[in-house]
């Protein structure tokens, strides 16, 4: 059998029964053939069409073709710390540790050489995929039945382990340990707590959170003074709810494109895909899945125009995830005609016309929060001793124009709220227009404060999440909806 096997030829003197270890699922914690197949979409997408005919000849040839186009960083994989704290105690004691994977030798060999405490790897080739009953006759072939420990995560390892002295999991796993039971076979040992369920970590995947962003599809309902009106309320509801199916989905196609970077980052590491708590495979369903389910049940329920809003919104969103976030400034413009266009969906959704003047705020004020979000990575990315954000092209020089570029931005905000209070348009929604002033130094206040935050480095990397948890926020939104009100339905004589 013509597998990857590499083992020194002297091994350590009173070296015991070596201890054979899987890769995917149990050293790291995610898949490095998944892995691969994001590096090859993210780098050569037109390359994804080949995947079906290499497949066809096998998944031995499946690997080999990948690995020849990306291998994943292995400085970046999410590792089961306390296993690999054992496999590098066991290695400086002077066992012989084993990486015995059904992942390319490439990728076997990068990880190999970056973790340096194996003695031997036995992979995948061209020719031989390495998995279940293959790598079992590999092991044994090499060091004999029971003669070998391995430590694994699934029904795929049930072979290996039927031929090994002492059976290892990776993770808890109830549903396999009782599978072993039943073969009369016992665990020696658990090295971690069972990953908590799809549906338990639904929430941090589909980012909940980050749908107080589609708030925004109200502000046509509020502009229009139509939120008394049960049948457009309905519809902004549902709006509301679709755009957050829609926004999941591209996050989680972020989520995945962005793997490397966000294992670098002090937060972002701890997402579910970046920490391998959720699986490749599960954010490839669940992407299309929301996605589907939102645009189907739009053009079923809600105005056309809407629903072409919608996939507007998608076909910005898929190019700001595969391109344009890469690009200097581009990139924040992006992010802020992302906010606008739920604004105007909102009005597509309850058939109103849409304030130019509205537009232009939001444009405004949404273009100084996306490069305040652009300062804090960069500011963070040089506080970590970085010259490149991750997955991004800014650098630490260019801290000072971001800065200059966002205050202005959101400053000429304020000034489109204080030309539209002072146009014809304002008398005929308004009772009290005049009223309506004491929003710009609320705004002004609001934007110079968050600005402030953001320079002395106490801005959340995401300004909406900051905003949504900040209490003096809240305060000056119940502020501005009583300027709001007042305006609105009281006649007050103010010259």
């Amino acid at each position: 059998m013509n597998v990857a096997i590499v083992e020194p030829a002297v091994r350590p003197p009173g070296a015991e029964v070596p201890l054979c270890v899987d890769l995917d699922g149990t050293l790291v914690r995610t898949d490095t053939l998944a892995e691969s197949v994001i590096l090859l979409a993210a780098g050569m997408p037109w390359r994804l069409l080949w995947l079906p005919f290499w497949l066809l000849r096998g998944r031995a040839y499946l690997k080999e073709q990948l690995a020849r186009l990306v291998v994943p960083d292995p400085a970046t994989l999410p590792y089961h710390g306390p296993l690999l704290e054992m496999l590098r105690a066991s290695h400086q004691a002077g066992r012989r540790v084993i990486l015995a994977t059904a992942a390319h030798e490439r990728i076997a060999q990068s990880v190999a050489s970056h973790l340096q405490c194996f003695s031997g790897v036995v992979a995948t080739t061209a020719t031989v995929n390495l998995k279940g009953a293959t790598k079992a006759t590999a092991l044994v072939t090499q060091y004999g039945a029971k003669q070998f420990d391995y430590v694994g995560d699934s029904a795929a390892d049930l072979p290996v382990w039927r031929q090994c002295r002492e059976i290892h999991l990776a993770e808890g796993n109830a549903s396999l340990e009782r599978t072993l039971g039943a073969e009369g076979l016992s665990v020696a040992r658990v090295w971690g707590p069972a990953r908590k369920g799809t549906l338990r970590q639904l929430p941090r995947i589909m980012r909940l959170h980050q749908w107080l962003k589609n708030l925004l599809i109200f502000a046509p309902l509020v502009a229009s003074l139509s939120v008394f009106d049960p049948v457009r309320v309905g519809r902004a509801v549902l709006a509301c709810v679709l755009f957050g199916l829609c926004a999941s989905s591209i996050y989680i196609v972020n989520d995945l494109l962005d793997l490397a970077a966000d294992r670098q980052h002090r937060r972002k590491r701890a997402r579910p895909f970046a920490s391998g708590d959720s699986s490749i495979l599960t954010g490839a369903v669940l992407a299309p899945g929301f996605a589907l389910s939102a645009l189907v049940c739009s053009a079923v329920v809600m105005p056309k125009p809407f629903t072409v809003a919608l996939l507007v919104y998608l076909a910005m969103t898929l190019a700001y995830s595969f391109y344009v976030k890469r690009v200097v400034i581009a990139d924040a413009v992006m992010l802020a005609a992302l906010y606008t266009i739920r604004i105007i969906a909102g009005a597509l959704a309850i058939e109103v016309v849409l304030s130019f003047w509205l537009l232009a705020f939001s444009m405004f004020l949404f273009l100084s929060l996306a490069l305040m979000k652009r300062f804090t990575e960069v500011r963070e990315s040089v506080g970590a001793g970085h010259i490149w954000i991750a997955g991004r092209s800014y650098i630490g020089e260019d801290l000072r124009l971001l800065g200059g570029l966002g205050t202005s931005a959101g400053y000429c905000a304020v000034l489109v709220l204080a030309l539209y209070i002072n146009s014809p348009e304002v008398v005929r929604h308004y009772k009290s227009p005049a009223v309506l002033w004491l929003l710009c130094p609320l705004l002004l206040y609001w934007l110079g404060r968050f600005w402030l935050q953001t320079e002395r480095g106490n801005m959340h990397d995401d300004p909406v999440v900051f905003a949504a948890k900040d209490r003096v926020t809240h305060i000056v939104g119940v502020f501005g909806a009583m300027v709001l009100g007042v305006a609105a339905t009281m006649s007050l004589a103010i010259q």
